[in-house]
């Protein structure tokens, strides 16, 4: 039988996780006053939870202690909607898409839908399809100050590419290069903690750019974690 102390830690690292909801909900007050710098500092905010969170679960073995709760589906009900309904609302928000275009904003919303119900969505070692990133990339979007029509070329370019199952790097658990991948996590995150400080300051740009470093880094290595996958479940000859 399983101890109370150890049931109360386990709750603890659930309500953990479920920061993200009053986090998200405060972003939302955010978006709607528009203060650009407190949503995207609780937007920060809520990833920083949400990349710290398993490694808790899986030292306090959630699963094992509390069976009958999902945690998994608490993490996916928080992701939707810091990572997929809040960035669709900030397009919206922020005038990112061209004039008449703003119910594009639900290509996202439907395109991480689908990705967030495939069984496989998730394996050991990768997100499969293209994980929603939208916090990012609507943070890139936003410094870069590219244009409307750009902007929704791109939202859907990776839209498209959610329902393409490549093995995209799972950053915490993917074996290869994981050490490198983590350094560089940790610098590239810092960086988009200074940007999310003032997003349409006179250097944004240039950080910008420069912090792109890791997404580049980031679709390499994928490259070549999907070679690896798709050769290791080839079938032998």
């Amino acid at each position: 039988m399983v101890g109370g102390g150890r049931r109360a830690v386990a709750w603890a690292v659930h309500a953990y996780t479920a920061l993200g909801l009053p986090l998200a909900l405060w972003a939302t007050v955010a978006l709607h006053r528009g203060e650009v710098r407190t949503f995207f500092l609780t937007l920060c905010a809520a990833v920083f939870v949400d990349a710290t969170d398993g490694f808790l679960a899986r030292a306090v073995r959630v699963k094992e202690v509390l069976p009958a709760f999902d945690g998994r589906r608490l993490d996916d009900i928080v992701d939707f909607i810091t990572f997929v309904f809040l960035p669709a609302m900030a397009i919206v928000r922020f005038g990112l898409f061209p004039a008449g275009w703003e119910i594009a904003a639900a290509v996202p919303l439907l395109a991480s839908a689908y990705g967030f119900c495939q069984e496989r969505a998730k394996t050991d070692e990768s997100f499969v399809g293209f994980p929603s990133y939208w916090n990012i990339g609507v943070l890139y979007l936003v410094a870069l100050g590219t244009d409307p029509w750009t902007n929704l070329g791109i939202i859907t370019f990776f839209a498209a590419l959610v329902f393409v199952p490549v093995h995209y790097v799972y950053p915490t658990r993917t074996r290869m290069l994981r050490p490198v991948t983590i350094a560089l996590g940790y610098v590239w995150g810092a960086l988009m903690v200074v940007l999310s400080l003032d997003v349409t300051a006179p250097w944004a740009r240039t950080l910008a750019l420069g912090s792109l470093f890791y997404p580049a880094y980031y679709f390499l290595l994928s490259g070549l974690h999907h070679a690896r996958v798709a050769r290791d479940e080839a079938p032998e000859a």
